[in-house]
């Protein structure tokens, strides 16, 4: 190979080699599924052979020798890093991504007035910010997380907090059998583990499953997924507990008991199992139990065992929707029974329709007892969602709520929401 010649290939080499580093930037921003981007990968591996080849079978002259070899050793460590973001882009089995990247998020607007005037609220809030990542490590090991920013900032006073709410990973055991270990949702409920704004109807979650059963909820642990056939599952899941506080403006409040993973006390562990059958087209049926032997985590402070029992119905035929859930807290101890927080209960009736393909309307009926006075209420709530897009809603509600003791009287409220959210 002669010097003119040699520069030449230099030059051509380098051009590739500042195309294909650029790769890499474009894969991750543009998601390594993309058949655009395979196809560059591909053509830019045969490039980069090509080019190796013209090296090796080339003799080099004294001149341009050791730009040569310094090429050579840059080509190949290219040539490994496309053939890794290739391997990334095409996944384990026949083309199918390893990474997965998705998330939603809601802006909420309400306008609620009380008849004691200072409980009125009328706000702006971007409630959730979601992001979900996962990754395949093959067909059988897979990651799976989810980070939120609530109500748009976090920080010292401020009102937002950062949350990580899923980060676990899952082995497939079998077809029928599923492990995972790690931060992971509650099997409980309706919503607890579905809750994109898109998914549900109202601009804000229902009252029974945020205070009765509160979601959004999580918990570091293990579990399994059983698959029956038939639409038969049944899950288990053992995991931190509940360390509900005994003192204070919210004794005995089951959603201020949940700790989040966050150096979770663990002297007392809970235990979680649910059935859920959706053999026939259109219907979930699911029922839950959770056992907990102290509550609070702390022996002699007179809230002991805690029972959570749940069973829910949802139902699609057309256009037509109905969902049905109860929840009840049987919750054992001297303070708690003095304090009549023992039991806590909540149920709610939601049918559905759906007028037109991106208009549907609905109207709910919830009743909740739960352990403070301003937390026993029945709310009647109506409102419609629009979809210009599948993964796109627009919502709007309105909702009147009245507190079952006299002396709560001051914060029945009627008034409406407004909403937009996504998920992608």
């Amino acid at each position: 190979m002669n010097a003119s010649k040699c520069r030449l290939v230099v030059k051509q080499a380098a051009g590739l080699l500042a195309f294909a580093a650029a790769v890499p930037v474009h894969a991750q921003s543009q998601t390594p599924s993309n058949a655009e981007l395979y196809q560059i990968i591909q053509s830019l591996q045969a490039e980069v052979k090509s080019l190796r080849e013209q090296l090796a079978a080339e003799p080099a002259d004294r001149v341009a020798a050791p730009k040569v070899d310094a090429l050579q050793a840059q080509v190949e460590a290219q040539q490994a890093k496309i053939d890794a973001l290739a391997e990334v882009a095409q996944g384990a089995e026949g083309g199918k991504p390893a990474v997965h990247f998705g998330g939603y998020g809601e802006l909420h607007y309400n306008n609620l007035s009380a008849d004691d005037p200072a409980n009125d609220l009328e706000m702006i809030d971007f409630h959730r910010f979601v992001l979900y990542a996962g990754y395949d490590f093959s067909d059988r090991i897979r990651f799976v997380s989810e980070l939120e920013l609530e109500h748009s900032i976090a920080g010292d006073g401020q009102d937002g907090e950062i949350e990580l709410e899923q980060a676990y990973i899952e082995f497939d055991a079998s077809e029928a059998l599923t492990a995972r270990a790690g931060l992971m949702l509650i099997p409980a409920g309706i919503i607890n583990e579905t809750h994109e704004p898109t998914t549900f109807y109202g601009v804000e979650r229902n009252d029974v499953e945020s205070i009765i059963i509160p979601s959004t909820w999580w918990a570091g642990g293990v579990g399994t997924s059983y698959r029956f056939g038939q639409g038969l599952q049944w899950d288990v899941m053992v995991h931190e507990g509940l360390a509900i506080p005994t003192d204070g403006s919210s004794a005995f409040r089951v959603r201020s008991g949940r700790q989040k993973t966050s150096e979770a006390r663990a002297s007392d562990l809970a235990y979680t199992t649910r059935l859920r059958y959706t053999g026939l087209p259109g219907l979930e049926l699911a029922g839950s139990l959770q056992w907990q032997t102290d509550a609070s985590q702390v022996g002699g402070d007179g809230l002991d065992e805690a029972l959570l029992y749940t069973a829910h119905a949802v139902w699609t035929h057309g256009a037509f929707g109905l969902r049905l859930l109860y929840a009840g807290w049987d919750l054992s101890g001297d303070a708690v029974e003095a304090a009549d927080a023992d039991t806590q209960t909540g149920w709610y009736v939601e049918p559905s329709y759906r007028i037109a393909e991106p208009l549907g309307i609905y109207a709910r009926y919830e009743d909740v007892d739960a352990a403070r006075a301003q937390d026993q209420f029945s709310q009647w709530e109506g409102g419609i969602n629009y979809y210009p897009h599948p993964q796109v809603v627009l919502k709007a509600d309105y909702r009147m709520r009245e507190h079952d003791l006299s002396s709560e009287s001051g914060r029945d409220f009627d008034g409406f929401d407004l909403g937009i959210g996504y998920n992608f």
